[in-house]
């Protein structure tokens, strides 16, 4: 394997970049919950749209940010705390937390060995990653339940409290009480089915010679917009104890390093100057 370039160390870019206010941690931390809520208020009202809405959000800021965060433990919070919030937001969207957790930091160790089970998607086609999408969640699980025994205890019990919501909310609909359960179930599960493509297949490349065109460089203002400024994944593959919140920064202070590493920045950008 290919050793990995000279890059300047966290303290060289700046140990500010570990640090979050504590009024943002809370926010992140209880906007899953506030979205959870709101899609069962504003479909308990008729209002559809925004319900469907509220759970795609609620699918971003879990895996994507809130959770990821926490698999990394980069938010700062005691171990307990941490672990549990990480089981309780990831299970709102009827997944494992502790699997993604597992199978994450097994990611970051051995990309792109073909037993890296959230990777798998880069070594595929497009349509391979879009087919792997409705299984993701699942696949996980499983390979977390044969790879760690030691977790067993944790993995079952996230899969009970899943098993339960989604059996209640199978037995609300079909006795004609309600199907807004059983319709945030469908929700949920359909909002897992990009992961791959968005976070193996798309910036991921496993023929790169060394850890810096492994992964993708992403740059540009149509690109920061669409992933939500969540678009720095070869920065958080090279420093992953810092939290979401600093990514932009990290990018910003990080970008000629990469450059002079051999990485190529993948510009998305408007198709017009921007006059300042």
């Amino acid at each position: 394997m290919a050793e990995k370039p000279r890059l300047p160390s966290l303290r060289e870019l700046g140990i500010d970049l570990l640090r979050v206010p504590r009024w943002r941690v809370a926010v992140s931390v209880l906007t899953p919950f506030v979205l959870f809520g709101g899609y069962f208020v504003a479909a308990g009202m008729g209002y559809w749209l925004p319900a469907v809405a509220l759970v795609g959000a609620l699918s971003f800021v879990t895996y994507g940010s809130v959770s990821h965060d926490l698999v990394h433990s980069s938010l700062r919070l005691p171990r307990r705390m941490n672990d549990l919030l990480l089981s309780l937001i990831e299970g709102l969207m009827l997944r494992s937390g502790r699997a993604y957790r597992l199978a994450h930091l097994h990611h970051h160790a051995h990309f792109p060995d073909p037993d890296d089970p959230e990777a798998r998607a880069a070594h595929g086609s497009l349509w391979a990653a879009l087919c792997d999408g409705p299984k993701f969640a699942v696949r996980l699980w499983v390979w977390a339940w044969r790879e760690h025994p030691e977790h067993r205890a944790r993995l079952a019990g996230e899969a009970v409290g899943v098993i339960a919501f989604v059996g209640s909310a199978l037995a609300l609909a079909f006795t004609g009480l309600t199907v807004i359960p059983l319709a945030f179930v469908a929700l949920a599960h359909c909002g897992s089915w990009a992961f791959p493509l968005a976070t193996a297949y798309l910036p991921h490349d496993p023929a790169g010679a060394t850890v810096v065109t492994r992964t993708r460089m992403f740059r540009g203002i149509v690109a920061r917009v669409i992933a939500l400024d969540h678009l720095y994944h070869l920065e958080h593959h090279l420093y992953p104890a810092v939290p979401h919140h600093q990514w932009a920064e990290l990018g910003r202070r990080l970008t000629p390093h990469l450059i002079h590493a051999g990485a190529v920045p993948l510009h998305i950008g408007l198709p017009f100057p921007v006059s300042r």
